[in-house]
Parts: structure tokens; C-alpha cells; sequence
């Protein structure tokens, strides 16, 4: 049933209601893997087919020709591996000295722009006031003349005049040798500012070098610390991944050990059970309706076209293939049987619905089991008690036996058999569920009545 549901990626909802949430979850990842698998067939096919589709070239399409050396591949430089090569310590330290300069450079022309600004400044002012002197004392020397016309007789004024003609002289002499001296002080205080722009140019190129290492050193340091601790958190995280590692892999081979003991313990008990058999005289209690020969006989000669006409569908279709199914396949299998007693077990119940089986169940303690004849699937539900809600298992029937629904199932030669199995060995891991407690029939006639009941005309349905 697995097989169909895999190649149709399609399984009817009324199937899928009766799945346990795990072997819902099973189906699910199946059906992913499948997915899965036949995408990456078809993407393998794709680029195969690209592959071998030849490939026509653009008109005017651009191409990158790489340059190869003498071995045929592509040319590559790898920076370090050349003697003249610098490492990238050398290279940072050359780049931070390179910046260190430039800004050196460019405070120290801004600094001297700045000192030229300020004497050029003073050069101007000391010019002006020169200038405003000049013209009171050409003020002065105009006044004393015209009064030197008024009183030219008179030697006094004549002794004026003179006078102040000699300290007008003797103040543009002044005046050109103060001249002399703001240019000769500006060309000092230029080559004085040249010198101290070169010398700043290199105090500051230093200090902003110094600077640079200093906080590289730091962010180094830093690095170094986050790097230290990360390393620390890396190899806690993998201290504890190989714990839990340690621990899954323990976890998983005391699984594999309790599962091969199981199944040893199982082997033992059906080889004990056959020899008790063989040694054993038969049970005097035979089935309540044992097969009739012109019966076997009817069925083996209606089951044979049968089994050449169309295949059996994925679903029972209703209720009496159902019980065909049962009476022509599984009858005489034994299944619902006890093999110790030839009875019929108590554990087994007909076609009955899920709802029911929960009522049976309602009233019993965890472990507490039956197993019904399922009217969804060609198969059996076992369904199990638990503490707070009820869990349903799908039982797959197939030409080799009876497992659970999904990958990776014990094989089982009889129903019998796989409840007798998981009365030691759980379902499944998570869960634990060991089928202690069989449930019983509670209504007369039974539910199974009609499974062992004669028929009067077999159904060709199937």
C-alpha cells in the first residue's frame, strides 16, 4: 500500500483519518522523499540536456579572454609568494604613513597661509598708519607755508619753515628706512615659516603616524580578545555537540541492542512454539467455522480468474469487499486466531469503527489493546490505550505478512505474531506502547460474526 501511495502521491483522506500522528508523520516524510528524489532525476535530466545542446554564439556578444601563463591556466598573481612582494603589514604601514604625511602637508600649508595672512595684515596696517602720518604732516607743512607767505619778512617764520622742512625729511627717511625693515621682517618671518612648516610637517606626519599604529595596535588587542572569546564559546559549543553526540550514538546502540534482543527473544519464543507444537498432541478446540471442502473448493475455483482479471483496488470499496477480502485471503491464514488454542482471540474484534473502539477502550488502563478488521484499508487497526487519549495503528497486510504502516517494519509471518512481538517490544520508541491488556468482545453475538460465517455466494468484487 506504501508502494501505491508513493508512485500516486495520493493517499484518500478517509485512509489518512485512520494513520497514527507518527505514521502520519512517516507517510509525509516518504512522500517528501520521493519528491525529492524524482526532482532531482528531472533536474538531472535538464542539465544533461543542456549539456549536450550545442550552444550558438551571440552576433556582437561580449567575451573575457583571460591572460594564461605558460602552463595554459589562467595567470594569477598571488600577493606574497614573490620575493620583492611586501606583506600586508608593510603595505598597511606604508599606506598610514603615506596619509600620515598628506595631512601633515595640508595642516602645514594651511598653518603658513594662515601666518602670511596675519603679516601681510600687520604689513597693511603699519602702511596705512604711515599713510595717514604722512598726510597730517603734508596737512601741517601746507599750513605753516601759507602762513610763511603771510610773514615772509618776518626770520622767525623763515627759522619755522626750515625747520619743519628738516623733520619732514627727516620723517620720510624714516618712513623708507621703516619700509626696509617690514620687507626684510617679512622675508625673515617667510623663510622663518618655511623652516617651521617643514618642521611641523614632520611632528605632525609622526604624531599622526604614531596615532594610526596606536589605535591599530588597539583594534588588534581587540581583535585578539574577540577572537579569544569566540574561540572559547566555539569549543564549548563543540564540547557539548560531542556530548550530545556521545550520548545519541549511546542512546542509539543501547536501541540497537534492546531491538536485536527482542527479536532474538521473539525467534525463541516461535521456535519454542513451534517444537511445543510438534511434540504437542493437536488442541481438541478447532475454530468455530472450519473450512468445508465444496466451500475450498468453490473459493480456490473462483479466486483463480480472479487473480488474472483486474488488480485488487488501492480501497475497499465497501463493506462486503471487505468481508471477501477476509473470508477468501484471511481466513485461512488463521489471522484473528489464537495458535496455542485454535480460537479465536480475544484481542480480535470484526468491522468495527473507530468511535466503538474507543468506547471499548474508555473504561481500561494504559497498555489495554484490540485489534479490529479495518474498513479503509486492506488490513488490520490496532488500537491502544494510553493514559489521557487513544492511539490507532495501521496494520499492513502483504504476500510476505503483516508489519505497520510505513518504512523500516518488522516483517511478521502472522498476526498472532506481531501482537505477541510488541507485548515485550514497544511500537514505537517515542511512545513505548507495549500491548499488555487484550479487550475483549462485550455485545453477543460478537462483532467478528460475520467474518466466520458461511456465505452464501462469493462476491467476485475483488
Amino acid at each position: 500500500m506504501l508502494q501505491q501511495i508513493l508512485k500516486d502521491m495520493y493517499i484518500d483522506p478517509e485512509i489518512l483519518k485512520e494513520l497514527d500522528e507518527e505514521q502520519k508523520q512517516i507517510l509525509f516524510v516518504k512522500m517528501r522523499e520521493e519528491q525529492v528524489r524524482r526532482w532531482k532525476e528531472k533536474e538531472e535530466d535538464f542539465e544533461e540536456e543542456i549539456r549536450l545542446r550545442p550552444r550558438q554564439p551571440k552576433p556582437g556578444a561580449k567575451k573575457v579572454n583571460f591572460r594564461t601563463g605558460q602552463d595554459g591556466c589562467e595567470w594569477v598573481w598571488v600577493m606574497g609568494e614573490h620575493n620583492s612582494d611586501l606583506t600586508i603589514e608593510e603595505i598597511l604601514e606604508q599606506e598610514a604613513q603615506r596619509k600620515a604625511q598628506a595631512q601633515a602637508e595640508t595642516e602645514a600649508l594651511e598653518l603658513r597661509e594662515k601666518e602670511e595672512l596675519q603679516l601681510k595684515k600687520k604689513i597693511e596696517e603699519e602702511k596705512q598708519r604711515m599713510h595717514q602720518q604722512t598726510e597730517r604732516l603734508e596737512k601741517e607743512l601746507k599750513v605753516d607755508r601759507q602762513k610763511e607767505a603771510i610773514t615772509r619778512t618776518s626770520q622767525k617764520a623763515r627759522e619755522e619753515v626750515a625747520k619743519i622742512e628738516q623733520l619732514r625729511q627727516q620723517y620720510e627717511e624714516a618712513e623708507k628706512k621703516r619700509l626696509q625693515e617690514l620687507s626684510e621682517e617679512q622675508t625673515r618671518l617667510r623663510r622663518k615659516s618655511l623652516e617651521n612648516m617643514e618642521t611641523v610637517k614632520k611632528r605632525r606626519s609622526t604624531e599622526i603616524y604614531d596615532r594610526w599604529r596606536e589605535q591599530r595596535q588597539q583594534i588588534d588587542k581587540q581583535a585578539e580578545e574577540a577572537s579569544k572569546v569566540v574561540e572559547a564559546s566555539f569549543k564549548e559549543q563543540e564540547k557539548k555537540s560531542k556530548e550530545a553526540d556521545k550520548e545519541m550514538r549511546t542512546m542509539a546502540q543501547r536501541a540497537r541492542i534492546e531491538y536485536k534482543e527482542s527479536l532474538r527473544r521473539t525467534n525463541n519464543m516461535i521456535q519454542t512454539t513451534k517444537a511445543f507444537e510438534g511434540s504437542a498432541t493437536p488442541p481438541e478446540n478447532k475454530p468455530p467455522i472450519p473450512p468445508k471442502k465444496h466451500l475450498m473448493s468453490r473459493q480456490s475455483t473462483l479466486s483463480a480468474p480472479n487473480n488474472k482479471s483486474k488488480p485488487r483496488p488501492l480501497r475497499p470499496r465497501n463493506h462486503n469487499m471487505v468481508i471477501d477480502w477476509f473470508f477468501s485471503e484471511e481466513k485461512d491464514k488463521g489471522s484473528g486466531l489464537n495458535p496455542e488454542t485454535g480460537k479465536i482471540a480475544t484481542w480480535f474484534h470484526g468491522i468495527i469503527s473507530r468511535l466503538e473502539a474507543e468506547k471499548l477502550l474508555a473504561d481500561k488502563g494504559t497498555g489495554a489493546f484490540l485489534v479490529r478488521v479495518s474498513e479503509r484499508v486492506w488490513g488490520y487497526t490496532i488500537s491502544y490505550q494510553e493514559k489521557n487519549r487513544c492511539k490507532h495503528f495501521l496494520v499492513d497486510t502483504t504476500d510476505l505478512g503483516y508489519q505497520f504502516f510505513g518504512a523500516n517494519q518488522v516483517i511478521h509471518k502472522s498476526l498472532a505474531e506481531l501482537v505477541n512481538f510488541h507485548k515485550d517490544t514497544p511500537i514505537t520508541i517515542s511512545g513505548q506502547e507495549r500491548l499488555v491488556e487484550a479487550v475483549g468482545q462485550i455485545s453477543d453475538p460478537p462483532d467478528y460474526c460475520e467474518l466466520f460465517q458461511e456465505r452464501r455466494s462469493v462476491s467476485t468484487a475483488l
